[in-house]
């Protein structure tokens, strides 16, 4: 197999040819991951503006370290970018293509990724974990290692055993039931966000969810951390239960860890199925997606428009309450036809309620109406 020159973002970098992307390539590198990337160097760039001094980034799972060159590249201010890979092959490849982008603040490692976030305990203003796969086993070493101020940002490719396909994987890899809804993409990045402040919060450690999405195969989150355990122990009252009705699909959300939950659904008396634990709170700062969207404006990516999409439909839904609607499937449900969403959409507002798209589904809407309302709308409109 050999290599072959690309260009992303403002750097050029050599990434190994291959006919399909597996975790098994010599070197791993994924082109359809440029969105994430796009949105990464955004999201650093916004953190880095918001504090007083420059930044030392770990990509713990560097592979041809087009992540941590593009951090050192395009983002002002960064001290020291991390690229770390235990494959010999992919340190050999970061640090030609170091040397291709001639830079002086990469350095490249080969260590274990819990190895070198433990050995370099408090030494990361920002720790970025994307690997094939789980975060899980590398997110206690995470939380060890980041100090207080920093920025955790984390990759779960896992989305089957998240959203609810698989649960026995979901239950092992995160200590979380999944719920296989047609909000299940949302609960999964809820349940990785939980995960996440449930082990940082063992180091006295709390996060505060500055932006997350669900995207194709993968979900991402940033949060920032902060320390002391009186406030940690406040953001855990964010940790909460969904409770779902199959039958008529009444949901409700339920805070705390250790809460009273009904066994039977208010509106029809089917059987309630539980999903969490999970993070109830806010899964976005609309100050820092703001600032985001700003910031894609004058950083010239090739996936602009998609990224601008993402983050004004973010930004919509981040004074949303939690769980979302899909009309073609409450229409299923009503034995009825789809009105047109925005139809929808506006008949909620007469009537007081607060709608939003969200980027989970173009289909679905966020509102703080109850099935019941939502129904009686719906068979208003097809009147």
């Amino acid at each position: 197999m050999g290599n072959k020159t690309i260009r992303e973002g403002k750097v050029a970098l050599m990434v190994p040819e291959f006919d399909k992307i597996t975790a098994k390539a010599s070197v791993f590198y994924n082109p359809a991951m440029e969105l994430n990337r796009d949105i990464s160097v955004v999201a650093l760039t916004v953190y880095r503006k918001g504090i007083d001094h420059d930044i030392t980034v770990c990509d713990a799972f560097g592979g041809t370290g087009i992540r941590g060159i593009r951090y050192a590249k395009e983002i002002e201010g960064i001290e020291n970018a991390i690229v770390n890979d235990l494959n010999p092959l992919a340190v050999e490849l970061a640090i030609e293509n170091i040397d291709l982008n001639q830079l002086e603040n990469v350095i490249v490692c080969k260590e274990d990724a819990n190895m070198i976030l433990r050995k370099c305990k408090g030494k990361f203003d920002v720790i970025d974990i994307d690997p094939f796969g789980t975060p899980s086993p590398y997110l206690d070493s995470a939380a060890a290692s980041l100090r207080a101020g920093g920025m955790i940002c984390v990759t779960a490719t896992d989305t089957s055993a998240l959203c609810g396909t698989y649960s026995e994987p979901c239950i092992r890899k995160y200590s979380s039931v999944p719920l296989k809804t047609e909000y299940c993409h949302e609960n999964g990045l809820r349940i990785l966000a939980g995960f996440v402040a449930r082990t940082f919060s063992k180091y006295k450690k709390f996060i505060e969810v500055k932006f997350s999405h669900s995207t194709e195969h993968y979900m991402r989150i940033y949060a920032t951390i902060g320390k002391g355990a009186a406030n940690t122990d406040e953001s855990l009252r964010s940790m909460g239960y969904v409770a779902h009705c199959k039958s008529c699909l009444y949901r409700i959300v339920i805070n705390g860890l250790a809460p009273s939950i009904p066994e039977s659904c208010p509106v029809c008396g089917g059987k309630l199925n539980i999903g969490g634990p999970l993070w109830c709170g806010d899964m976005y700062s609309k100050d820092f997606v703001t600032s985001m969207i700003e910031t894609v404006e004058y950083l010239l990516l090739n996936t602009e428009n998609k990224a601008l999409k993402l983050l004004n439909i973010c930004l919509e839904e981040s004074d949303a309450p939690q769980t979302h609607y899909e009309i073609h499937k409450v229409c299923k449900n009503l034995k009825t036809s789809a009105p047109p969403i925005l139809d929808v959409m506006d008949k909620l507002r007469e009537n007081g309620f607060f709608v939003s798209r969200t980027h989970f589904s173009p289909t679905s809407l966020k509102t703080d109406a109850d099935i019941v309302e939502l129904k009686s709308i719906i068979k208003f409109l097809k009147v």
